[in-house]
C-alpha cells in the first residue's frame, strides 16, 4: 500500500510514519538510560530476571517520553514555527496533523502504561506519576521559570527510582539527588542556549525565558554543576552499595572532565541547546562517558 505523503515544499518525500518517527524523537531516548543505574550499581546485572525487567522499564520510560513528545509538540506547534530549528518538527512544518498526532500520542501512553503493569504494580505507579506530572508540565509548569527545569529534572530521578524498583533493589538516596543536579545543570545550559540563540524573541518561543535573564542562567549552571560534582563524589565512598575500599572515587576525575568540557561547549561554543546531542557529536563528552561506564561496572564487580 502506498504511504500517504503530506503535501507542501518542505515535506516533500516525507511519508506519514517517517513524520511519527521524527515525532517521537529517537535521538533523545538515551536519556532513558539512567533507568539503568539500579540494575548496575546494585550489582544485579548478573540475574536474568532482573535484567529483562530493567530493559522493560527502559521500553516503557522510552514510550511514555514519546508520548509527552507529542503532546509538547501539539501544545507548542504555533511557537515551534517561530523557531530556528523546532520549526521543522512534523506538527509545526505541517508533515503530520494533529489529530493523527493525538491518536498516536494516546496508543503510545496506552502502550507504557500497559508494559509497565507488566514488570510491577509499584513501577506502574512510578510511570503512572511521570505521566500526570508531565501533563501537567505541558499544561503550565513549562511557563513558569525555575520550575519548569526542576520538573525536567524531577523526570531523571523517576526514571532512576522506576529503574531501581523494576529489579527490585533499593537505589542510593545520593544517586538520586546526583541525577536530579546533573539533570538541573543540562536543563539549565539549554535554557541558556535558546537565550542565546533567540534573543529578544525568546520569550516568543518559551514564555519561561522571559523569566530568566543571562546573569541569572549563568548562575543556576554554575551552582547545579558544582553541586553534582560534590554530591557524586560523596556518592563514590559514602553510599553502601558502592565497594567499601572508596575505590570508586577514581572516576569522579571522569565527570569533573564531563561536566567542565559541557561548560566549555556552552560558553566556548554557543552550545547546548541539545544535550543528547553532544553526547554523540563531542568525541570528548562521549569517550569519558563511555570510559567512566566501563569503569563503574568493572569497579562495581571487582570492588570489594
Amino acid at each position: 500500500m502506498t504511504q500517504t505523503r503530506v503535501r507542501g515544499r518542505s515535506n516533500r518525500g516525507l511519508s506519514v510514519s517517517s513524520a511519527l518517527l521524527r515525532l517521537s524523537r529517537p535521538h533523545q531516548w538515551i536519556k532513558n538510560s539512567v533507568v539503568l543505574a539500579g540494575l548496575v550499581f546494585a550489582e544485579v546485572s548478573d540475574q536474568p530476571r532482573a535484567v529483562a525487567n530493567a530493559l522493560l522499564a527502559v521500553l516503557a520510560f522510552i514510550l511514555a517520553s514519546v508520548a509527552i513528545y507529542v503532546s509538547n509538540d501539539i501544545h507548542d506547534a504555533e511557537a515551534d514555527r517561530m523557531h530556528p530549528t523546532k520549526r521543522w518538527r512534523p506538527i509545526a512544518r505541517g508533515a503530520v496533523s494533529p489529530v493523527v498526532a493525538s491518536r498516536f500520542g494516546v496508543v503510545v501512553a496506552l502502550a507504557s502504561v500497559l508494559l509497565a503493569a507488566t514488570v510491577s504494580w509499584e513501577f506502574l505507579g512510578i510511570v503512572g506519576l511521570y505521566l500526570v506530572m508531565m501533563a501537567f508540565y505541558n499544561q503550565a509548569l513549562k511557563r513558569i521559570p525555575i520550575l519548569d527545569v526542576v520538573v525536567i529534572a524531577l523526570g531523571f530521578v523517576f526514571r532512576a527510582m522506576g529503574g531501581a524498583i523494576a529489579v527490585d533493589t533499593p537505589i542510593s538516596p545520593w544517586l538520586l539527588v546526583c541525577a536530579f543536579l546533573l539533570a538541573l545543570f543540562l536543563g539549565f545550559g539549554k535554557r541558556r542556549a535558546e537565550f542565546m540563540l533567540l534573543g529578544d524573541g525568546a520569550g516568543r518561543h518559551r514564555r519561561s525565558l522571559e523569566g530568566y535573564t543571562l546573569p541569572l542562567l549563568d548562575q543556576l549552571l554554575r551552582v547545579s554543576a558544582g553541586s553534582a560534582l560534590v554530591t557524586y563524589a560523596v556518592y563514590t565512598f559514602d553510599a553502601s552499595s558502592v565497594p567499601d575500599n572508596d575505590v570508586m572515587v577514581i572516576t569522579v576525575p571522569l565527570v569533573a572532565f564531563a561536566l567542565f568540557r559541557y561548560m566549555y561547549l556552552i560558553y566556548g561554543k554557543n552550545l547546548g541547546g541539545s544535550p543528547e546531542s553532544l553526547l554523540y557529536r563531542d568525541r570528548w563528552i562521549l569517550s569519558s562517558v563511555v570510559v567512566w561506564a566501563v569503569l563503574a561496572l568493572v569497579l562495581m564487580e571487582t570492588g570489594s
